[in-house]
């Protein structure tokens, strides 16, 4: 992890707080780990309740240094965790992940969500790949936020099948997949085939599906996956119609084409671009 971004985060911080506020914290920068271990459960103690401001400016330096990384919607307790953690010195691997795994170990909810929120920073990795699937699993809908949404480690680290659990488990809880970081980067053929299966079960049962699953569908295509372009383009519901769409236009798969051009406005939506999967998005 570079400097400049441990001073990105600091800036942000400095003009969310007043100076005491401030001042508590740098008081912590050369600490002991284990008064910096200290200071990350005590921060609610120091700090206010209160969710940060980042300008466009900030917003952009964060992502010039980790591609998809955001504190937007943060609040200034969970930013100085992850402060202080870019704090501890990783030179000596053993005791800086025993630190850490020590902080995983006895953490409450709302200190689990600023490791999770941290992974991106964290130096070796690897070293939390663990510890990141289990908490997909996990039934605390704030940490399960912090893995998912709007953090690039598990584009990065996760393998395909925790990749795809990740994926799954968000729409099975209905959060806005266009949140997950790479989720067009890391689609695969395997997560296309079990959205089907998904969307099969859900209509057998009477429910309905998120217009934006189909998004993930597209570049895969097949004969079974065709039949459920079908069944969108068939829907009451425009947005089903237009994923259907959206889907065709993005398939190698001739009778996709075949299939969108049946539907001469929506097709014509899709190729001028007046359509996009940004438009549904919710």
């Amino acid at each position: 992890m570079s400097d400049i971004i441990k001073q990105k985060i600091w800036e942000i911080i400095a003009s969310n707080t007043s100076a005491s506020e401030a001042g508590w914290l740098q008081q912590k920068r050369s600490s002991t780990p284990i008064e910096l271990m200290t200071a990350f459960v005590a921060a609610p103690r120091f700090l206010p309740k209160k969710i940060i401001h980042t300008t466009d400016a900030e917003k952009a330096a964060l992502n010039l240094e980790i591609p998809g990384f955001s504190v937007d919607g943060w609040s200034l307790v969970r930013l100085s965790r992850v402060w202080l953690l870019t704090q501890l010195d990783p030179s000596d691997k053993e005791g800086y992940t025993k630190n850490i795994e020590t902080l995983f170990d006895t953490a409450e909810m709302n200190e689990l969500v600023a490791l999770y929120s941290a992974l991106p920073l964290l130096s070796y990795p690897d070293q939390w790949l663990f510890r990141a699937t289990d908490a997909v699993r996990s039934n605390m809908g704030f940490v399960f936020d912090a893995i998912a949404l709007h953090n690039p480690y598990p584009e990065k680290y996760f393998s395909e099948l925790a990749w795809n659990q990740l994926v799954l488990k968000t729409i099975f809880n209905d959060k806005p997949i266009h949140f997950i970081e790479g989720l067009e980067n890391r689609s695969n053929e395997k997560l296309a085939v079990t959205l089907s299966d998904f969307a099969h079960e859900r209509w057998a049962a009477g429910r309905s599906v998120p217009a934006q699953v189909w998004r993930l569908t597209g570049k895969y295509l097949n004969t079974a996956l065709l039949a459920d372009m079908q069944h969108l383009f068939d829907s009451e519901k425009e947005e089903d119609r237009q994923a259907a769409a959206l889907a065709c236009g993005e398939a190698t798969l001739p009778a996709a084409n075949y299939l969108l051009a049946k539907y001469t406005d929506l097709e014509k939506s899709v190729k001028s671009g007046a359509l996009t999967w940004a438009d549904l998005e919710h």
